[in-house]
């Protein structure tokens, strides 16, 4: 995508809630009572979220996959409770994206930090990605 058509400006903010159910609850610890929203998962979601705020400004044929992920999970969110994340874009360099992230849950924040994206176009993203299949070392 050349920066001259690219609509994206920093200050573009997503939000997403859910609630913190047992598909993405940790289970390890044993206790029904002591699980909480997982570490992946929390970044998982952090990463749509961002990606969701952006896609509507993006062509056709392209869309984004995350290159950096630095957060800070602060708090646990026990299973039952809504947690809310939000991003903004602070950052655009060609088709590099940088934004800033956080999460709360309904009574304190619990996660903060950074996130990059890259804008790709998809269909020679997925081109690239079956020449790197075909040429692997069997």
């Amino acid at each position: 995508m050349p920066e001259s058509t690219n609509p994206l400006t920093p200050g573009i903010k997503g939000e997403y809630n859910t609630l913190v159910t047992p598909e993405i609850a940790v289970d390890f610890l044993g206790l029904d009572t002591a699980r909480v929203l997982g570490t992946p998962y929390l970044i998982m979601l952090t990463e749509m979220t961002c990606r969701n705020s952006v896609k509507p400004y993006l062509e056709d044929g392209f869309d984004t996959v995350g290159t950096h992920v630095d957060i800070k999970h602060l708090a646990a969110t026990p299973l039952g409770m809504r947690v809310t994340f939000r991003t903004e874009l602070t950052g655009v360099d060609d088709r590099r994206l940088r934004f800033r992230v956080a999460a709360f849950d309904e009574k304190e924040q619990v996660a903060e930090g950074t996130h990059e994206r890259f804008i790709v176009h998809i269909a020679r993203f997925a081109t690239r990605l079956q020449a790197k299949l075909a040429s692997r070392s069997t």
